[in-house]
């Protein structure tokens, strides 16, 4: 017979599962399974709040970290862009020619419509940065 988990333990793994994000590793710190970590989980209906509100706190430390590092990141993205054309040229393999046309087309069209920035409530510093730069270049 399954021994019973003491109240205790199940606020540690309520804790842990806070931190990890993850039903395994949760399951993992604190030996048991993963259907009883999420069993815990859905036990506790204030804790999705909780849970909502850490991943807003994370997001928001995340984006404010990016947003001071913002000089940073454009002046990488500029080096970027210069010397990404000699990295194309003289790629060993197709994957590394993919890889880079990849990265580029996708951040590109995903900011783009029809030459102009497209708006959205949710841009990151680094799209931010990019549709200004968009937005001020020269046809």
């Amino acid at each position: 017979m399954a021994s019973r988990l003491t109240d205790k333990q199940k606020k540690k793994i309520l804790a842990d599962y806070l931190d990890t994000g993850s039903y395994n590793a949760t399951a993992e710190r604190n030996g048991v399974c993963g259907h009883t970590v999420k069993r815990i989980v859905a036990e506790c209906p204030e804790f999705s709040e909780k849970l909502e509100q850490k991943k807003a706190e994370n997001t928001a430390d995340i984006l404010a970290y990016m947003e001071s590092k913002r000089n940073r990141v454009c002046d990488i993205l500029e080096t970027g862009l210069r010397v990404l054309p000699d990295k194309i040229e003289n790629a060993k393999t197709a994957s590394d020619v993919t890889t880079a046309m990849g990265t580029l087309i996708d951040k590109w069209t995903a900011i783009t419509a029809n030459g102009r920035a497209t708006q959205s409530a949710e841009d990151d510093p680094i799209t931010k940065s990019l549709k200004e730069y968009i937005d001020n270049a020269e046809p």
